[in-house]
Formats: C-alpha cells, structure tokens, sequence
C-alpha cells in the first residue's frame, strides 16, 4: 500500500508520463558503442625495426633473465635492455611461427593437419592464426610493458621463453606448435569433458596403479653409502641366498654382469633387456637379471634389488625406477645408492604401508683428490691408471695415443661393447701378470663394473648432454672418481672363491686416487669432492599405458597423439613427492608416426621405442616398422629398403666419417628391429638375422675405430674449446638458476605437477637400450666450442679443431646438423 501511494497506479503513470527507472546497467548497454560487424583478420607481422637477431646472443640473455622473477612478477619495472631483447624475441617468435605453420596456400593440402581440432576451411584457419596472433601480441606487450613474465600471470610468453632456453629452435618450435594446437580447442570441450579429463589425468596416487602389490607387506631394505662401500655387494648376497628373485640395473652391460655371475655359479637365470632376451630352457623357476624397465611386474619373488636407486629421479627414466619401487612383487626389496635418496623413499614407504629399512655404509678405502694433474702428459701415467672419457671416438684416440705414447698396452671398456669382448678387456686389466697396464673407459664404469683401478684419470671435467657442453654434476664426479681403489677386487674375489693365492685373496685394500689429464679441469673435480649434491625431492612418473588409452577415448579417432600427450602434460595434477617425466621423445615419436593406421594400443608400444631422432635414417626406419604393423605385413628384415645394409659390403674407408655415421646408423636400426621383434613377434620375425647383422656392424665400428691416430696438439686444443664452452654455460646458468623461477620451470619440464619440484638429475645421460656412448660429439658445438676459445685465447683454434683428420663431417651433415641445431 505504501508503493502504490508513492507510485500511483499504472493508469495514473500510463497518464503522467512516469515509468520505473532504468537499472543502470541498461544504461550502460544503451550507451555503449555499436558493433561493427565481425573483426576482421589482423594482418599482423613481425617487427622490422629491430635489426638481424642474433640466435646465440639472444638465446644467451634470455637465459640470463629466464629465472628472475617470481612465479608472478611482482615487480612492474623492466629494464630498458630487457624490453630490447624482449622485443626480439617476439621477432624470432613471429618468424617461428610462420616456419611451423608452413605454406598455407592451399588448405586442401593441411586439411587432414587440421581436421581434427574443428578447423574445416580456410577462413576459419585464417581466423584462428589471426586470434592467436593477439594472444601473442598481447604476452609480449605484458612482458615488455609491464614486465609481466611470470608463469601465473603470462603463462603463454613463460612457456615459449623456457622452451627456448632449454632446448632451442626445436624446442621454441615444438611449444609454438602445442600452443597453437591447444588455443584452436580452447572452446570445443564442454565443462563436463574438461572435467573428465581433469579426472583421467589425476596421477596424484600412482601407488593405485599396482593393487596386486599393495596387498602384499614388503620389506624395504636401502642400502646407501659412497661408492666402494659393499652396499650393492650385501644386497646381492640376500638375492643369491633367496629361491626367487629379480635384479634390475640401470645399464644392460650391468644386467649381463649379474647374468654372468649367477650363471658361473650354476644358478638359473635369464637375461631380460630391451634388445635380448635369454631364458634358460632346462629350469622352470629361475632368477631375472634385467634393465629397470623391464622389471617383470606380474611375478611374484622372494627378493629384488634395484640398483642406482637415486636415477629415481631422472627426467628421462625416472619413471622406471619409480614403477619398480612401487610394483614389483617381492617380499623383500633391497634399494641400493646415495644417501640423498633416503628422505623420499621413507615417505613413499610410509604412504603405501611397507616397512623401510635403511642400512647405511661407510666406504672401505680411502679416496683422495691429487694435488696435481699429468700435465697432458702420458708419460706420468701409472699401472692400474684408468683414463675418462665421454664418446667412443675419443676412447679409441686416447687408446691408440697412450700405447703410442707409453709403449705399453691398454685395455679399453664401454657400455656398447659386446658382451664377451668388454669381459675380456676387463680381465687383460685386471690380471696383474700381463702388459696391459692401463685402461680407457667410458663413465660407465661409474655404474659398478669390477675393475681394479687404482687411479682414475679424468680427460676432461666437461660433457656433452645432447644440447650443451656442460662441467659434470656433483653425482657424475663422486660416481665415476670413486671407482679408484676397489676395496676388494675381482682377482682378490676370484682367489677367495676357488682357494687361490691367499696373498691375493687376504691383500689389504687399496687408496683410491682422483686426477685429471689438464691442470685447467682439476679445480672441477677436486670442487665436486668437496661439495654435497642435493637432496632428491621428487620421483619421476610417466602415464602407463592404460591411462593413455583411455584418455584416448576422448578425443576424436584422427587427433594427432601428440597433441593428446600434450593436453595430459597440461591437466596432469600431481602430489608433491611426483614429477613426470621428459615428453619431447614421446611427442616426437607420436608425431613420426601419425599418418600410419595403428591402433592406439600400438602407438602406446611405441612410444617407448628406442629412437634417435638426429638422424633421418632413424626416424624414416621408425615410420618404416609402424607401416609394417600397421598393415602386418612381411616384417623380413631384408624387407625394408630404409635400412641401409649396402654399408656392410663397402670398404673400410678411414678418410670419411659419413662412413662411419652410416655405421652407427643402421646400428641403431638394427637395435630398434630387435626392441619390436620381443613385442610383435609374428611381424618383425628375422630375429636372428638381425642379430648377425648388429655383430657385423659392431665389428666393423670396431675395426675403424682402432686405427684411428692421435693427434696431441689436437686433442689440447679441443679440450680447451670444450672447457670454454661449457664455462659460458656455467656463466649463463648461474643466473638461471634462481629462486622461484627455477621451480616454475621444472614444473613445466615435468608437466606443472604442484609442490617442490626441483631434483636432481641421474648420472650420466642413458637409453634404456644399450646404453651407449655418443660415438662423438655434435659438431656443430664443437665448432660452437672453437669460437669461444679464439674470442679467449685470440687464436684461430677453430681452425685447428676443424682440421682433425677424421672428426670432419661431410658437407650435407654439417648442413643437416646445423639445421637440427640451429
């Protein structure tokens, strides 16, 4: 009644002229401006202001800033150096993306690209490259204006910069393509799918993926200690004394150790890698000797030990140690490795109700750091001295160099070795009654081969990890040093065993001594002695297959794979003690493979295969193999003309490293017929054919291998060129490497899993298939490498590095790798 008073009735308003107010927001809509139709496609290019960029310039000063500021930039100042380089960076994006997107013309001929992510014609493409043009506009106007680089607040300039920093064009190449990729279907999930994604790529409890093994209570035993403390030896000691059990090793030459061990002493065991597989035929129980990623997970056994358990926390195999921790089914399982693995497996332990154990070691010798190097002096070497090195070219130099040098024999050992020939150079430096004084060798033997070495002699404190040349890690220096001095060797074993020469059996044990090969690398070395390596936070996870298939399911049949993987990477949420692991191979694989007609079962197979892709051989074999399986047809190894068995019937030709490139090629060929044949045996079914061709090729890398010449003056310079280079990358990561922003990109490395994410990395750098060396180093970073030696040392040293007789590439490789590189 009181309104009505107050308003009147509607007639009365109908005959005044009075109506109820507007709400304000009407009037904001009355007053706003008219549209102008739909926008049209921005014509937007890149700046041509700026004058030519220059790649390793650039590419160094976002190194530099790449971690200086927050998760979320707090800070709205920017540095007028750093907008310039922001500003070229968005012109090295902008040249990138129209690489990526290619020639446009004819959409006919990208339908197939596009199709599935809703994109039918060539004004929606265009539409789509013109809004995701402003996306990129507007992350670089909020970087250069108001320095907003954080990955919270500009997730999309964040993600580019750190793909950039890490990996280069191919990486800045491979995360314009994902962003692109995910921008077209920002829209076409509805809510409920979006969550049912969000729910399938929930890896918070990786523990629920093995139910078989949470209904057992095992015991955990870790063993941890320095090298040469007996904490692997006590742990196969409880394994040999079990009925049943498992070893896992990280290298295939330890899995064939241990292989070897138990079949010296009439115990029944098989050989289980990714490329051979040796059962025994005349026993029904018997014990497994295998790679970690092959770890049976469906049998049951009394014992399992699982060496170097602090590679738990590798960005490329992390995933397996993780998967045999949590999977195998054993009553008993004994962890062996460093110390700084204790805190996360205590609480894995806690969180699936086993009991943990740990039975820590002190090392049995001493082990000392000299005061001096040998000067690049062969001569100062001492019987028992093993020097090394990082590729198998150099180790063939080195050998061939030292028994020049020295007049005396060298055995020499890495990890791609046959089998019975690494067996017998061990034992030609282990027998101290013969002239082989001397060994070379691989930092495998940080992994725990039983050598008697007495000094171990570091070439050089750098290596090359596959994009730089980098000094090596705390863990790689204490791993590969501390092999000096066994505390009881294999003669000493062997004696205590059969009853031999008691001298030998009850000898004391032996310092252990630590140099290097230059003066300029023993500050490294003597440095990584002296410090601690961090402790390890995080255990690596990688999707199982079951969780890939059915996240398949979701997406339309002809998304591209790596797209798939992409978008779990980008949901996955993970519990704080997690991390996934390196996605780019699998990305690359999935993407090698796309057009082929396979199942989503076989391209889960597949995307664990064993793949170089800096070669085009290798990626062209790969396509190769998943046509086979895909149409099933004739697997005959003479089948495939990509496999470039001509090489076989050519002459040794020392003059020419194409040669030997073809060779290490077809090697890799060959190892990857001989991974698929154990996982599609009616296909890929010339096993043993394949396996005499490997034992060709072997022989023939080993043949060139052996006479190559030594050049001093040579190898000096390269070391230098070496040490050079990785110092500037020393420089550069000491700035990256800050607070906040650090964690933030091993987040988005590891698929931006919450809580502390920063860990450790494992020693050395190794596939899961044969483990081996580098033959040689990249040679675009050698050449990389020469330059920052004349810059320092103001002489023309790349000149001299590119002279080394067989280390030069043909003229295609160099373009081939360089365009690789960039």
């Amino acid at each position: 009644m009181v309104m009505k008073s107050l308003l009147g009735s509607a007639s009365k308003c109908r005959r005044t002229g009075w109506s109820t107010p507007t709400p304000a927001v009407r009037v904001a809509v009355r007053w706003r401006s008219k549209a102008k139709g739909p926008p049209k496609p921005s014509k937007w290019k890149a700046p041509e202001r700026y004058e030519p960029v220059d790649l390793q310039q650039l590419r160094s000063r976002l190194h530099n800033e790449a971690n200086e500021l927050p998760l979320a930039s707090k800070n709205r100042y920017i540095n007028p150096d750093r907008k310039q380089h922001y500003e070229k960076f968005e012109h090295l994006v902008a040249q990138r993306f129209r690489e990526v997107l290619g020639r446009l013309d004819d959409f006919e001929q990208v339908r197939g690209d596009y199709q599935p992510f809703g994109i039918t014609s060539q004004s929606q493409l265009e539409r789509e490259i013109s809004l995701f043009k402003k996306a990129l506009d507007k992350s670089f106007v909020l970087a250069t204006t108001k320095s907003a680089v954080g990955r919270l607040d500009n997730p999309l300039f964040w993600n580019l910069r750190n793909a950039y920093s890490k990996a280069d064009m191919k990486g800045l190449n491979a995360e314009i393509k994902h962003a692109f990729q995910t921008f077209m279907m920002r829209n076409r999930f509805p809510d409920a799918m979006n969550k049912l994604h969000a729910e399938l790529a929930d890896m918070r409890f990786p523990y629920e993926w093995y139910p078989a093994t949470r209904q057992m209570q095992r015991t955990i035993h870790l063993h941890v200690g320095p090298t040469n403390s007996g904490k692997t030896y006590n742990a196969l000691k409880a394994l040999e004394n079990a009925k049943t059990g498992i070893y896992a090793g990280p290298l295939r030459l330890l899995a064939h150790e241990i292989y070897t061990r138990f079949t010296a002493k009439n115990i029944p065991c098989a050989l289980v890698t990714g490329e051979e597989v040796r059962v025994p035929t005349d026993a029904d129980r018997y014990f497994h000797s295998c790679t970690v990623e092959m770890s049976p997970l469906n049998l049951k056994v009394d014992v399992a030990v699982i060496d170097e358990i602090q590679m738990i926390a590798d960005d490329d195999r992390g995933w397996a140690w993780t998967q045999a921790v949590l999977g195998i089914q054993a009553k008993e399982l004994h962890l062996c490795g460093e110390d700084r693995a204790v805190g996360l497996i205590q609480e894995l332990c806690a969180r699936i109700g086993d009991k943990c154990v740990v039975h820590r070691y002190e090392r049995l010798n001493p082990l000392s750091v000299m005061k001096d190097s040998l000067g690049g002096n062969f001569q100062k070497l001492e019987k028992g001295d093993a020097v090394v090195s990082f590729s198998r070219f150099n180790l063939h130099q080195l050998k061939a160099g030292i028994e020049k040098v020295t007049g005396r024999r060298c055995a020499i050992v890495y990890g791609s070795l046959p089998p019975e020939t690494r067996a017998t150079q061990a034992a030609l430096f282990n027998d101290p009654n013969n002239d082989y004084d001397f060994l070379v060798a691989s930092d495998a033997i940080g992994m725990g081969l039983n050598l008697e070495i007495k000094r171990v002699v570091f070439e050089t404190s750098t290596k090359y990890d596959g994009i730089k040349h980098r000094n090596l890690t705390v863990p790689e220096i204490k791993q590969i040093g501390g092999r000096a001095g066994r505390y009881k060797t294999a003669t000493a074993e062997v004696a205590t065993v059969t009853g031999g020469d008691q001298a030998v059996a009850n000898r004391a044990p032996t310092p252990g001594y630590v140099t290097t090969l230059d003066g300029e690398d023993l500050f490294v070395i003597d440095e990584g002695f002296r410090s601690e390596a961090p402790q390890i936070e995080t255990a690596g996870l990688f999707p199982p297959a079951v969780i890939l298939e059915k996240f398949h399911t979701f997406f339309p049949p002809q998304t591209p794979t790596s797209f798939i993987l992409s978008r779990l990477r980008e949901l996955s949420r993970l519990s704080p003690r997690f991390h996934l692991c390196d996605f780019s191979t699998a990305v690359d694989i999935a993407e090698a493979i796309q057009q082929c007609d396979l199942s989503v079962a076989d391209r889960c197979v597949f995307l664990n295969a064993p793949v170089d892709f800096r070669t085009e051989a290798a990626v062209r074999a790969l396509q190769a193999f998943a046509r086979c399986v895909a149409t099933m047809s004739d697997g005959h190894l003479l089948s495939f003309p990509d496999i470039d068995l001509e090489v076989l019937e050519e002459e040794l030709d020392e003059e020419k490293r194409n040669y030997l490139q073809r060779l290490e090629s077809l090697h890799k060929q060959i190892a990857l017929y001989l991974w698929l044949s154990y996982r599609y045996e009616g296909v890929f079914k010339s096993q043993a054919l394949a396996f005499k061709v490997k034992d060709m090729v072997e022989e023939k890398i080993s043949d060139y291998l052996e006479k190559l010449n030594f050049v001093e003056r040579d190898h000096a310079k390269l070391r230098a060129a070496k040490r050079a280079m990785a110092q500037a990358a020393k420089r550069s990561a000491a700035k990256i490497l800050g607070p906040g922003e650090e964690q933030a990109a091993a987040a988005a490395a590891s698929g931006g899993g919450g809580g502390p994410v920063e860990h450790a990395e494992g020693v050395g750098r190794w596939e899961e298939v044969g483990h081996e060396e580098p033959l040689f180093e990249d040679d675009v970073e050698e050449m990389k490498a020469a330059k920052i030696v004349k810059a320092t040392l103001e002489e023309d040293v790349e000149g001299e590095v590119q002279s080394i007789a067989p280390d030069e590439p043909a003229e295609e490789d160099k373009k081939e790798q360089a365009q690789g590189s960039s």
